[in-house]
């Protein structure tokens, strides 16, 4: 078992998190039990299948979760898009947090790939 709170992908999974949650704190309540509860379940999904994965006996097992993490990133990424495309929340910080996102895709990828050699 690894310490998963020592790896830099799950690290940025929780800085996703919260990033999702403060842009969620300023959607409409409208948005309650649709887009702000799908954004914060995908974004919560990241550091959580990277840490469930973590303590798996087999590097086959722990890529799976690896890929259930990086299917939650593409989630996240397609349900900030939408909101940027309703206009629900700022661009610019919707931007930001796709950065971040992108970013954690990428590395998620090359962990992946290191565990596949």
């Amino acid at each position: 078992m690894k310490d998963f709170k020592k790896l830099q992908i799950w690290q940025k999974g929780i800085a996703i998190v919260k990033l999702c949650y403060k842009i969620s704190e300023q959607l409409p309540t409208t948005e309650r039990f649709n887009l702000i509860s799908q954004i914060n379940r995908a974004a919560v999904s990241i550091p959580s299948n990277i840490a469930e994965g973590s303590s798996r006996r087999s590097e086959r097992d722990y890529f799976r979760f690896l890929e259930i993490a990086l299917g939650s990133c593409f989630e996240l990424e397609t349900q900030l898009i939408i909101l940027d495309e309703l206009g629900l929340a700022s661009s610019e910080k919707i931007n930001e947090l796709l950065a971040e996102i992108r970013q954690e895709q990428q590395m998620i990828s090359s962990f992946s790939q290191k565990l596949q050699l």
